[in-house]
């Protein structure tokens, strides 16, 4: 039965969605029918419960394994099958369950300033009102006690910005000519060098992708009363929906989303004093990631700037969900 021949397998909100529909455009290459199975997160069936809203998004793991080669069911023959999971670079458990299935496969890792990247993190949930805390900082410094409570991956907003010690420990697993790293900026600012680096890295032909559709902008709701009663239904109707058949559920919090949204903000750019209390959590991170990759990250301790730079440059080594809300890649 099929599996996939390589996977996108990081960061959360650093582009995976978009780059799994740009992919899909190649005719050499066959996309998983669902963005983000997450299929390699579990043994079994995912936990029914963690932070707010947690146990409906379990609610869309594929996690059997019949149901999982099914989403690769009709493609065309001689395709490289893939797929996009952005949660499997940090969990080390995946990694391994990976490593024991499809030893060979092909990964990608597109990485993204770890501060910018917690801060779209912690703005999709704000947006989603399931966030209570109203402030980046503050909710970063509670991580440890929702980790600790078994609040989902998404949750980790520095955890998950720690790219050192998530590729080193990959890399333990995977000769480095299986993975390829590269900058989230390049989707935006280079697509077509990216594209081609990654099909060169794949094996298909390249000059056949020209262009990465563009992502939605999390919109941010104003903190007060009116985002407090929402969000508060929102979580309560998240609570509720883990009783109701999954489309129900869906049904159920939608409507209240797309309210609590509706007068949402542009997303605003941290400050530099928000920067400057955030980049310790993630400062020896960077060192080791570039120990790791040989590559300098140093402009992701400084104010924030625009930066490209593809890394790794071997040839060899808002988009909605299912039930309608925004993916997490």
């Amino acid at each position: 039965m099929p599996l996939p021949h390589f996977l996108v397998i990081g960061a959360p909100k650093a582009g995976t969605t978009a780059l799994h529909a740009a992919l899909q455009a190649h005719p050499a290459l066959h996309l998983s029918q669902v963005k983000e199975p997450k299929f390699f997160l579990t043994d079994g069936p995912p936990p029914a419960r963690g932070g707010p809203g947690d146990a409906q998004t379990y609610r869309e793991h594929v996690w059997r394994r019949a149901d999982y080669e099914a989403l690769f069911a009709g493609a065309p023959r001689g395709a490289l099958l893939g797929e996009a999971t952005p949660f499997y670079l940090y969990d080390l458990a995946a990694q391994r369950r990976i490593h024991a299935l499809i030893p060979r496969v092909r990964l990608i890792a597109i990485l993204r300033d770890p501060v910018e990247r917690a801060h779209s993190n912690w703005t999709h949930l704000w947006s989603a009102g399931l966030e209570p805390i109203g402030d980046l900082v503050r909710a970063c410094a509670a991580e440890p006690r929702r980790v600790a409570a078994g609040w989902a991956h998404f949750w980790h907003y520095t955890g998950l910005g720690r790219y050192g010690e998530q590729l080193a420990r990959l890399l333990t697993l995977f000769p480095r000519d299986q993975v390829l790293v590269f900058r989230y900026r390049d989707l935006l600012d280079t697509p077509v060098q990216a594209l081609d680096l990654i099909c060169g890295f794949l094996g298909v032909e390249r000059g056949l992708l020209t262009e990465v559709p563009r992502e939605n902008v999390t919109a941010h709701p104003e903190a007060g009363g009116r985002h407090r009663m929402l969000s508060a239904a929102l979580r309560a109707g998240a609570r509720a929906g883990r009783l109701l058949p999954y489309e129900l559920a869906g049904a159920l919090t939608e409507p209240i989303e797309r309210l609590l949204q509706r007068r949402g903000n542009p997303r605003r750019p941290l400050t530099w004093d928000q920067r400057r209390e955030l980049i310790p959590y993630f400062a020896d991170g960077i060192e080791l990631l570039e120990s790791v990759t040989g590559e300098d990250f140093s402009d992701w301790l400084r104010p924030r700037e625009r930066s490209g730079g593809l890394v790794g440059r071997r040839p060899e080594g808002r988009y909605q969900s299912r039930n309608g809300r925004p993916r997490q890649g």
